[in-house]
């Protein structure tokens, strides 16, 4: 190799370390001057950095269990969430969020919904019914009174939906053997098991409400 290639080579490798050592230098100096501030507006950091845009809003009215509640929520504010959040009552539970467990069970206008799949939005003025609407006041629903009598729960995170669901499944005429009520009944599940004691509930609710 000759010299002149040596020198060529020596220049390349000088210019090298030049730039990357003026990149590093003007990396720390724009972290220390608080960076951000010097990146030019429409850049990539410009959009991760940018404040969430505002979702919609509505005002709405909510009948739940024969009071009318007036509420501003964003539209995409599941019924689930109005309900235990804005208007308190907690009784319907948050289980999967994906409408495969029930817990989440409440009646619109008679029937069943699960609650976390519906918009907040879409039943406005409508008659919604959870399980604190049950009750007269101390006396239990049929329903109530007889998950107590056949001990059908045990954690008891999934009762209120199995209640309210068991609530819908008699008054739709589905309760009229154990195997239609466990096939109506499906839709609610219970991780502790206690599918016998349910079934047997139900079935006592119905003829109850029979006679």
């Amino acid at each position: 190799m000759s010299d002149t290639d040596d020198h060529d080579h020596s220049a390349e490798e000088h210019s090298r370390r030049t730039v990357l050592k003026a990149g590093a230098v003007g990396a720390v100096a724009v972290a220390a001057s608080g960076g951000m501030e010097t990146i030019a507006a429409g850049s990539p950091a410009d959009v991760r950095t940018a404040p969430p845009a505002q979702a919609p809003t509505a005002d709405i009215t909510l009948r739940v269990n024969g009071v009318e509640r007036s509420l501003t929520v964003e539209s995409r504010v599941t019924l689930l969430d109005a309900l235990r959040e804005r208007v308190g009552l907690t009784g319907t539970k948050k289980g999967c969020d994906r409408g495969e467990c029930g817990a989440c069970t409440v009646l619109v206008e008679g029937e069943r919904v699960k609650s976390c799949m519906t918009l907040a939005v879409m039943e406005d003025g409508r008659e919604i019914t959870t399980v604190e609407g049950l009750a007269r006041g101390d006396e239990l629903h049929p329903v109530q009174a007889a998950f107590i009598r056949r001990d059908a729960f045990q954690c008891g995170f999934c009762t209120s939906g199995q209640i309210m669901s068991a609530v819908a499944c008699i008054q739709e005429g589905h309760a009229g053997s154990d195997a239609e009520v466990r096939e109506w009944m499906s839709g609610n599940l219970c991780r502790c098991g206690c599918y016998p004691n349910i079934v047997d509930a139900v079935r006592d609710a119905a003829k109850g409400q029979a006679k």
